[in-house]
Formats: C-alpha cells, sequence, structure tokens
C-alpha cells in the first residue's frame, strides 16, 4: 500500500483557504516538493466553474499525470468555498444562441472523465460550498478530506436541469435508494453526513452538536422540496440515475452529456432558463414549471431528451477502451 505524505504547510490548508488576491489565474497550479497544487480561484464568485477552468483543471491534471515527480495531485478553493457548481449566469447569457455553451459543458465533462480514470492519487480539500458541479470534484477522488464548515447537493432540479457531471454514475452507487434521494430532492448534506453517504472520505471533527428530527416530519419537508422543483427535471433526474446503476462511468457521461445540450436546447422545455431566473436573477423563488405537474410529463417528451444525437460527431468523444485517450485528450 502505498503511502503519501503531505508537506506540512500552513499555506497549504487554511480553512476557510487562502484567496489568491494578486493572482487573477482562475486556477492557480503549485508545486510543493513532490505533490502538486490546483487552487480554484474565483472567491468573489463562488469558484464557479467556467470552460476555462474547467480547460485548465483537465491541462494540469494531464501535465501532472504524466510527471514523474510528482507523486499526487491536491485540489482546493480559494476563500470561504470549495466550489459552488456552474456559472448559471453563462448559461442565462447564452439562451438564445443554440449551443452557445457548448465547448463550455464538453471540456467540463472530459475533466469529469478525467478524474474519474485518474492514474495518480488525487486528493480534494473541500470547504465551504461543494454543490453540483463542485461536488464532482470531491466525489469521486481517491482522498477527500471535509471540514465541519462543508455542505454539498445537487439541487440541480430546483432549476430544471438534473445531476450531471457523472453524478448518474455516483449516486446511483451511493447505499440503498440515498443517491435517488438526494438527486431528486437536492438535500443538504453537511459535514460527517458528507462523509457516512459516501461522497467524502475524510471528516475533520467539529465540536459542533448535530441537528435531529423527530419521528415523520422529515417526510413532509421532502414533498414540499418535490412540489417546488421542476417536475420534468424530477423526472429525467429518476431516469438518469436509474439507467446509470448498471452503466458505465464512460456511458453515464456520454448520457449525461446528451441530456444537458437536449435542456439547453430546451427542445421539450425552457425550465431550465425559468429555473435560472427564478432563482439567480430576479430571484423571486416563483418558478412558473412548463409542464406544471407530474402527470404532464409524458414519456415520449423524456425519450426526447434521452435520445441520441442526430450528428454522431456532436456526441461526447471519451474513450471506450484505456488506450484511446490519447486520441481526445485536452486540445
Amino acid at each position: 500500500m502505498a503511502i503519501i505524505y503531505i508537506p506540512s504547510s500552513s499555506t497549504m490548508f487554511p480553512m476557510p483557504q487562502k484567496v489568491l488576491r494578486q493572482n487573477r489565474e482562475v486556477v492557480v497550479p503549485e508545486e510543493i516538493g513532490r505533490a502538486r497544487m490546483l487552487t480554484l480561484n474565483r472567491p468573489n464568485h463562488l469558484n464557479y466553474l467556467s470552460g476555462e477552468v474547467a480547460l485548465t483543471l483537465g491541462q494540469n491534471f494531464e501535465k501532472y499525470e504524466k510527471d514523474d515527480n510528482a507523486d499526487f495531485v491536491i485540489i482546493k478553493g480559494a476563500g470561504r468555498t470549495f466550489s459552488a457548481g456552474g456559472d448559471l449566469h453563462m448559461f442565462y447569457e447564452g439562451r438564445n444562441t443554440r449551443d452557445s455553451c457548448l465547448e463550455g459543458v464538453y471540456r467540463m465533462y472530459w475533466l469529469c472523465y478525467h478524474i474519474h480514470t485518474y492514474k495518480k492519487p488525487h486528493i480534494a480539500l473541500v470547504h465551504g460550498m461543494s454543490v453540483g458541479g463542485g461536488a464532482s470534484l470531491m466525489a469521486p477522488m481517491k482522498f477527500s478530506v471535509a471540514t465541519e464548515k462543508v455542505f454539498s447537493s445537487t439541487p440541480e432540479t430546483n432549476i430544471g436541469f438534473h445531476p450531471d457531471c457523472g453524478f448518474s454514475y455516483m449516486l446511483p452507487r451511493l447505499p440503498g435508494r440515498l443517491g435517488e434521494y438526494l438527486g431528486l430532492t437536492g438535500e443538504k448534506l453537511r459535514g460527517k453526513e458528507v462523509v457516512a453517504a459516501g461522497l467524502a472520505t475524510h471528516f475533520v471533527p467539529s465540536q459542533e452538536a448535530e441537528a435531529s428530527r423527530k419521528g415523520n416530519d422529515w417526510i413532509m419537508a421532502v414533498l414540499k422540496t418535490l412540489k417546488k422543483a421542476s417536475p420534468i427535471a424530477l423526472k429525467i433526474t429518476l431516469r438518469s440515475i436509474r439507467e446509470g446503476r448498471t452503466q458505465t462511468i464512460s456511458e453515464c457521461l456520454r448520457r449525461e452529456f446528451r441530456i444537458s445540450m437536449n435542456i439547453q436546447r430546451a427542445i421539450i422545455s425552457g425550465d431550465f432558463y425559468e429555473g435560472i431566473r427564478a432563482q439567480i436573477i430576479d430571484k423571486d423563488k416563483s418558478p412558473k414549471w412548463n409542464p406544471s405537474t407530474l402527470d404532464k410529463v409524458h414519456d415520449d417528451q423524456l425519450d426526447l431528451i434521452f435520445k441520441p444525437f442526430e450528428d454522431h460527431d456532436l456526441e461526447l468523444q471519451i474513450p471506450i477502451k484505456e488506450e484511446e485517450e490519447e486520441e481526445y485528450r485536452y486540445k
């Protein structure tokens, strides 16, 4: 068994993480002995993940994987947040232009594939918010260290989207039906709950007492949460997670990419943009979903979302076999 030595350095593990104010790079790479550090460096924007961030992370992960002087890679976030996930403003601003975010989404999915199949140990130091796409940089790591300040969720159904970035592969592999519950409700996990669920490997102990709910009161809260979510996003999410139970990470990412692009194209509903409007832009918290109820969402509509592209070249081109990887790496 390999023993990983992490250098003792106050600059390496401050909580909350040190903000690199003088550096405008979206990702800051550092070499610390035989360790390689990648810091998400958009603290004023909750370390949102853009196409540029995904590309920079991917290029560095690839570089370190080939570096004989690098034993392992660490990723962390500057400021008080690990990552709040994808940049929703970017999606909303491009809503009237077909496939305006295609390149960024494609890069993010390739990054997710690379992380899942990485050949060296990788470690996530996670604090504060680790949500959506941000959690996809935490959950598949060989080691992920969560502090008492961590909260994590996959809240995509609340904005008319679906848990992507590999979550249709990871969620169905959590204990029991926990993954379906988390994917549908967007329930927040905090601190040691993240580890207990299997989304992180280590917890930094906290002195804070845990809150608990008695009896079955939680059921009403769950139903209330589900009623607020986009009906079509709920059905897409449940079908995607269940299909992911028997699929490989490559198959899951290909399907998720297809779903994501079809949702962004609004081929059967504009719920994604309506959800962003209600939660992020106007902040009225009152989205007008279409279809408005679960019974109005039909299987033939879902089939259109999951259907392969007519133009095969648009499909996510990740390798089926390991030897094909070099052909598709970061360009």
